[in-house]
């Protein structure tokens, strides 16, 4: 089994994708801003349907331990890039890195009238330079795996629509960095999906913003996004499952 990275671990598609993971026996590194909600996260992550098989110790009576160190929480803000290396140095992570799966992002939707310095730079910090700056502190422990980098990306990335500029761009930016990523690091796989509108707690504000309303089954389920990320890195290892497109079937 492996060890994988999820940013953005508690939003709808992190915590699917680390529900499929955590079912397969992969130990996780959950990275969000809340330590509640990591924890909270972590909690269900193992009990329940979650919940790894538990060893027996000698003597009787189960492990206390057999589900502790396959999962971990740390607290990272994205917003933050350049603290991201002080804070790695103090969680002291593992050597040797299966995959780091970026499902963290942010959207604020605005004119190019409206939209100011502040929200441009939040939207390139959250989506695209602390993306760009985890992997190049990760990507020694990646090598040691040949693993896998997965850019939980938009089908804004690949086109811009009105209000959605800063957003666009950001995940313009993320594209590049997964193309310059794969043609720089052969031994690892890079991956990319542009998932359309996700039945997400950030497609409810979304939503609002743009004063319509919010049906979930109008839109891709989070779990359908995790079941194809998951599919791409269970991808035999002679192939790389470059870029995916997801969109609502209505």
């Amino acid at each position: 089994m492996g060890t994988y990275l999820i940013t953005g671990a508690t939003g709808g598609i992190g915590a699917a994708v680390a529900g499929q993971l955590r079912d397969r026996g992969h130990d996780l590194i959950l990275t969000g801003r809340s330590p509640q909600r990591l924890n909270e996260l972590a909690r269900t992550l193992r009990t329940g349907a979650h919940a790894r098989t538990q060893l027996m110790r000698q003597g009787g009576g189960p492990d206390p331990d057999a589900d502790g160190p396959g999962l971990r929480a740390v607290v990272l803000d994205l917003a933050e890039p350049r603290r991201l290396e002080a804070r790695l140095a103090e969680e002291g992570l593992p050597e040797r890195l299966d995959g780091v799966i970026h499902t963290a992002g942010f959207v604020h939707l605005g004119t190019v009238d409206d939209l100011e310095a502040d929200d441009w730079i939040t939207h390139m910090s959250v989506n695209l330079v602390s993306a760009a700056e985890l992997t190049r502190l990760l990507l020694p422990a990646l090598r040691a795996a040949s693993g896998d980098v997965v850019f939980v990306n938009s089908t804004a990335g690949l086109r811009a629509n009105p209000r959605w500029s800063a957003y666009a761009a950001s995940k313009a930016g993320l594209r590049a960095l997964a193309d310059a990523l794969r043609a720089e690091e052969p031994a690892l796989r890079v991956t990319t999906l542009f998932p359309g509108r996700t039945a997400t707690e950030m497609q409810q504000r979304v939503r609002a913003q743009e004063d319509k309303p919010y049906d979930p089954s109008d839109f891709v389920s989070p779990l359908t996004i995790a079941k194809v990320l998951v599919a791409a890195l269970e991808a035999p290892t002679d192939a790389t499952v470059a870029e995916v497109t997801i969109r609502p079937r209505q």
